[in-house]
């Protein structure tokens, strides 16, 4: 129900997530979520996407953005993909063991809600956990 897609700076993540973003419009049978922090992708989705700016909503760290997307699932069944851009920064924090936890929670809330999640993580992939790396 995860997919993960790691890599630093620069090296074409978003602009990946950005064609899964557009293709998911013709495939999802439900709503599609994007979550972001700052407006860069404003104008490079379709407008069907729900593009939501996290800065927006003061969320500090993991478990805030848990209860942040429980909170868009609760108000909205009809969600069967969610994307996160730069998930570390939404947080404020680096990629470390609370990462993999949150990745663990997200996928066991996927599952229950069959929820699809597409995350980019801003960091040097060779640095990542075994438990980041299952998400691949």
């Amino acid at each position: 129900m995860i997919r993960v897609i790691m890599g630093k700076k620069g090296s074409g993540k978003t602009k990946q997530m950005i064609e899964m973003i557009n293709n998911a419009v013709q495939t999802e049978h439900g709503n599609v979520v994007c979550i972001e922090k700052g407006n860069k992708l404003t104008f490079d989705i379709h407008y069907q996407i729900r593009l939501v700016e996290s800065s927006q909503y003061d969320i500090a760290d993991y478990t805030a953005l848990k209860g942040f997307v429980s909170g868009l699932y609760a108000g909205n069944y009809d969600i069967t993909h969610i994307f996160i851009d730069s998930l570390t920064k939404i947080v404020g924090r680096e990629c470390d063991n609370d990462t993999e936890n949150f990745l663990d929670w997200l996928n066991n809330f996927g599952e229950k809600h069959n929820i699809k999640f597409t995350i980019t993580i801003s960091d040097d992939v060779t640095l990542a956990s075994e438990g980041i790396k299952k998400y691949f």
